[in-house]
């Protein structure tokens, strides 16, 4: 810390606010890649989203505030010889730390794209082709079960039917569901 002895003020600012903040970033990166602490800058500690806002992920936040800081000061640390005027220079560090975060929330939005919904619903297997396991009583006297694979995974339902008794291992066609839970079939 020797070096920031002789420096102007405000550069020592920025260096003060810099360090330190280069190794808050360094430590959220490599907790983000060791799988902790890599959902902060999605959701806050505290109420900090705007009231009438969708956004998916919170403005004020630990990340955002760090992202921010490590964009105004090593902007500033940048353009001190460059830019002699300390209006402009802290000016262009506050844009600079800005375009940070909308950069950040940029990236966030583009990684949310990338998610896949595999929450399971009945509604996803109407249509569908399954496989009677428990036969099926006819003219809806009773439930059978039914075998449905449905993005990946292989679910055993409750199910019943219109037509006639329908046996174990037929295939049928999911027409539509009832009472939130119970799939009504046709067989193939």
């Amino acid at each position: 810390m020797e070096f920031l002895e002789g420096l102007d003020p405000q550069l020592k600012l920025f260096w003060y606010i810099a360090i330190p903040v280069s190794l808050i970033f360094v430590l959220q990166t490599i907790l983000t890649f060791v799988g902790s602490g890599g959902s902060d800058g999605i959701e806050a500690d505290f109420d900090g989203d705007l009231d009438g806002g969708e956004a998916p992920f919170q403005l004020f936040s630990l990340r955002n505030l760090t992202n921010f800081l490590l964009g105004f000061s090593w902007a500033g640390i940048s353009f001190y010889k460059l830019i002699p005027n300390t209006t402009l220079l802290l000016l262009i560090s506050l844009a600079v730390g800005f375009a940070f975060v909308y950069f950040f929330f940029l990236i966030i939005r583009q990684i949310q794209k990338l998610g896949e919904d595999n929450t399971f619903r009945f509604e996803k297997t109407l249509n569908t082709i399954a496989n009677v396991y428990l036969s099926i009583p006819g003219h809806m006297q009773g439930k059978g079960k039914i075998m449905v694979s449905l993005n990946g995974s292989v679910r055993e339902l409750d199910a019943m039917t219109e037509q006639d008794k329908i046996e174990t291992n037929a295939t049928v066609r999911i027409l539509r569901v009832e009472s939130g839970n119970i799939l009504i079939v046709e067989k193939l």
